[in-house]
């Protein structure tokens, strides 16, 4: 399904105060919540989730004296995407020092009422995500507003999906499984050599991504090696650690 984006004369999005500054690329997004009450309601009636994108323009302008919507996109439970700030314009919500890495999407749930996110905010966040990847040159990077910054955002039902390595729900509007099979919930680092059926899953599907690599279940110098060059193809962090990013792409990026 392509990006059903809503565009900013659609939802009568206010002019902005003033120039965006230009963002030529990002590391990739991070995800955010709206860290207030979110009625319920706007499950079934799209019209609040509109009234609701307007008033949180209102306040970023208003109350905090922001040029804009602090956003970059803003998803909501009908798998709709609207246009904040866009593609190549610096966003405002991760935070001062942080805004140049990142776009920002916010995913319409609370810290009351809707908190978890229904799958199709999920499919959204992650559609928005790859229209900022295809034309706005967003790197592989899906994080939480809270790494790096010290805030609740995105929450903890969006912040554990972001940890699991935000895959996109099965099942439900035609959206296939994802590929890559569950994160296996600890970090594969190495000093010491870790072992485990998780390693040995991963190091054979580096296998058959082309990698030499012993599959033995150990992750040691040989693995970390395979994950850093790994790592550097997809633009990701090279630390040689497969962690729930590395995971996903193992599977879901690719392959040549």
């Amino acid at each position: 399904m392509a990006i059903d984006l809503v565009l900013r004369r659609d939802w009568n999005a206010r002019a902005p105060r003033g120039d965006y500054t230009q963002l030529d690329s990002t590391k990739g997004v991070k995800v955010h919540y709206t860290g207030g009450r979110v009625d319920p309601a706007i499950v079934s009636d799209h019209s609040r989730c509109v009234a609701l994108v307007r008033s949180i323009q209102g306040y970023h302008m208003d109350g905090n004296g922001w040029v804009d919507i602090g956003y970059s996109f803003v998803c909501c439970p009908h798998r709709k995407v609207f246009e904040g700030r866009g593609l190549y314009h610096l966003p405002a919500a991760n935070g001062p020092g942080l805004n140049a890495g990142h776009y920002a999407v916010l995913g319409l749930v609370g810290n009351s009422g809707l908190v978890q996110p229904p799958d199709l905010i999920l499919h959204g966040i992650l559609d928005a995500v790859q229209y900022a990847r295809d034309h706005g040159r967003a790197g592989k990077e899906i994080k939480g507003h809270r790494d790096g910054y010290a805030t609740d955002c995105p929450g903890d039902p969006l912040y554990a999906w972001v940890r699991r390595g935000a895959p996109r729900p099965g099942g439900g509007n035609g959206a296939p499984e994802p590929s890559a099979p569950p994160f296996p919930g600890r970090l594969l680092t190495y000093p010491p050599v870790m072992r485990g059926q998780d390693v040995r899953t991963w190091q054979e599907r580096m296998r058959e991504r082309g990698f030499e690599l012993a599959v033995d279940g150990a992750y040691g110098p040989g693995s970390r090696d395979v994950c850093v060059r790994f790592q550097q193809e997809q633009g990701v962090a090279d630390d040689g650690i497969v962690g729930p990013v590395t995971w996903r792409l193992a599977w879901e990026a690719p392959v040549g």
